[in-house]
């Protein structure tokens, strides 16, 4: 189940890192960029389609070595931990936000979460184990 949402995930970014690369134009405006010619289009692409391709091949490493699964979710909850944190602190300093704004907050809460879980299942699961075999 952990490797198919990393799985999932790396998808989402793989699609989210095109879009960031093939049309920076309608990505940034969706979250309120505008960017600048040269200077602004190259730090978007680069930290946006960059950042989000790193972390696709972070998520999609299990499909092609297992022993990394559990690497790759406590990254994925590391990022999505942090995505939360300062999404929550912007609405509380910030206002005027889009719908497209509260869209990414539930998305990036709702894969932390899942995350947690899994995270917890997962060590829950190794503990029994543990104790199974002593």
């Amino acid at each position: 189940m952990t490797r198919i949402f990393l799985a999932l995930m790396g998808i989402l970014y793989v699609l989210l890192a095109l879009w960031c690369a093939i049309a920076p134009e309608s990505t940034s405006q969706s979250v309120g960029f505008t960017l600048q010619p040269g200077s602004g289009q190259s730090e978007f692409l680069t930290v946006y389609g960059g950042l989000e391709l790193g972390l696709a091949l972070v998520f999609l490493w299990p499909l092609l070595q297992r022993a990394v699964t559990q690497f790759s979710l406590g990254v994925c909850l590391m990022v999505h931990g942090s995505l939360v944190l300062f999404r929550t602190v912007g609405f509380f300093l910030f206002t005027g936000f889009e719908s497209t704004t509260f869209y990414l907050a539930g998305g990036e809460w709702l894969i932390f979460l899942i995350s947690l879980t899994l995270l917890y299942r997962q060590r829950d699961s190794t503990a029994r184990d543990v104790e199974f075999k002593n």
